[in-house]
């Protein structure tokens, strides 16, 4: 039974890490910044302000003049027929020609949607810069992570030179080569019959063999003085090998102090982005991939109807024509209906009394008419919204066509980075492949050290450049997203950043 709960506590504490594990691994995912982002960055904070600045202009348009009350005051009342009148009232209400304000409220409508689509580039803009920033700090500790293991391969065949030096015998190869001793001389055969020729000739033959036992006791000598001197040689050829690998070691550690500086710097200026402090801690995967796109042969209709810029530029169009069909409705006859209260006393004298009507006050209806006679101000005002209209419309489609040379100029550069992925991939395979033979050639003195460290080399460069291409691929997938505009609607930044209003 314990044994069963000591299982059942490992089980659960196991599930606990792991679920925390992947509530940091989301909290720390590139969506998980870009909410940050969204919800404080101040420059999108600021034109998401004006963006409800302009929404507060719309009932402003809608909204009618302001009555006019006039009062006047007496100072010692005037006689007048029935009475003596101590004061007077004016109220007067003007309305402006029909369809005027449904116009101004449309031009107000149109200059909100023009704020809301400012505000939208200014996300976008910000999301790819995050994206960018990004894939830079991904490229950086591919980086790092190349780097050190290239530094653990050096490593490793330091140790190997460290052998050789050690061992200088234990192989044979261009600066470990060790002069091999000279073979004695193999006798004769003897011949095929069985029988001995004579006793002459076998004491010939011992002479002979004697004389040859002589000679090769001579070269024997003189080998090892040889032997002396190639082992003298491997051990200055393997200690130059291993101060050659620790160079190269030396080396991969300024390249790495080198690139955690880097990575410091990218990462302030990440954490910039999201308006935090600089010093806080972002979690960048160990590896990235290439991110799974295609090209949307529809892409400048997307474009066309979602491109916040162009929408911007749309609704600038549109909100000066709603302006010029103001301004024709402004150059119409404006209306007001009002009313005038005279308020009086009764006066005793007998010429201006009379009867029933003395001190009785006075109300009158009116209504007033505005003329609009001088018509070149309004037809001046209608040509200048008329040509900010077409100025607008010439704008939209200058923006257009900038934007569609941009998009297929970054799917050129899309596809030439996704052949140069492809490309370094297969050189790093090959790359790795041929150090690996290699390094076995090397431990069996078949090659030199020149060799391994020129392959090694070309391998660490190709891992680098296959992870700059992949972040170069990446960012431009973003700019295309970005050209279409990331997905969001108006309720969604609502919710998003100020749901609680």
């Amino acid at each position: 039974m314990t044994t069963i709960r000591i299982k059942y506590l490992t089980m659960l504490l196991m599930m606990i890490m792991a679920t925390g594990a992947v509530s940091a691994q989301t909290a720390d995912s590139l969506s998980h910044y870009l909410k940050i982002a969204a919800s404080n960055n101040p420059g999108v904070k600021a034109d998401f302000m004006v963006y409800k600045a302009s929404l507060q202009k719309i009932p402003q348009a809608g909204a009618y003049q302001d009555p006019e009350l006039e009062m006047g005051f007496f100072l010692e009342p005037m006689d007048i027929i029935g009475g003596k009148q101590v004061a007077e009232f004016k109220l007067m209400q003007m309305f402006p020609w029909f369809g005027t304000k449904k116009a101004a409220q449309t031009e107000a409508t149109h200059m909100a949607k023009m704020s809301f689509e400012k505000f939208r580039e200014t996300r976008d803009n910000l999301y790819l810069e995050i994206y960018t920033q990004w894939f830079i700090l991904c490229s950086l500790q591919q980086k790092l992570m190349n780097n050190r293991d290239n530094k653990a391969l050096l490593t490793q065949l330091e140790q190997l030179a460290l052998r050789k030096f050690s061992s200088p015998s234990a192989g044979s190869g261009a600066g470990y080569s060790i002069s091999a001793p000279t073979q004695p001389t193999s006798t004769p055969p003897v011949g095929s019959g069985g029988s001995m020729s004579s006793m002459g000739s076998g004491m010939s033959s011992a002479g002979s063999q004697a004389t040859t036992q002589s000679t090769s006791m001579s070269s024997m000598g003189s080998s090892g003085s040889s032997m002396s001197s190639g082992m003298s040689n491997s051990a200055s050829g393997g200690m130059s090998d291993v101060l050659r690998i620790q160079l190269e070691i030396a080396e991969l550690d300024n390249n790495i102090e080198s690139i955690l500086s880097e990575i410091k710097a990218e990462k302030v200026k990440f954490n910039a982005l999201l308006n935090r402090s600089a010093d806080s801690e972002i979690q960048i995967p160990e590896a990235f991939e290439q991110l799974s796109f295609l090209f949307d042969p529809e892409a400048m209709t997307k474009i066309s109807d979602q491109n916040p810029m162009l929408g911007m530029i749309n609704e600038e169009g549109l909100a000066y024509k709603a302006k010029a069909e103001m301004d024709k409705k402004m150059s119409y006859p404006m209306f007001g209906i009002g009313v005038q209260y005279m308020l009086n006393k009764k006066t005793d004298d007998p010429m201006f009394g009379m009867g029933d009507m003395n001190g009785k006050d006075m109300i009158m209806p009116m209504i007033s008419v505005s003329i609009p006679l001088y018509r070149n101000k309004y037809k001046a005002q209608q040509r200048e919204s008329k040509f900010w209209w077409q100025a607008s419309k010439e704008k939209y489609a200058n923006t257009y066509n900038a934007i569609e040379s941009e998009l297929y100029k970054t799917k050129h550069l899309l596809d030439d980075a996704s052949r140069k992925i492809s490309l370094y991939k297969k050189q790093s395979d090959l790359a790795e492949t041929t150090y690996n033979l290699v390094v076995q050639e090397f431990v069996a003195g078949k090659s030199d050290l020149t060799n391994v460290i020129q392959v090694q080399r070309q391998l660490l460069d190709y891992q680098l450049k296959k992870a700059e291409a992949v972040a170069s691929y990446n960012t431009m997938v973003a700019s295309i997203q970005k050209l279409i505009s990331f997905k969001d609607t108006e309720q969604n930044v609502n919710n998003t950043y100020y749901g609680n209003e």
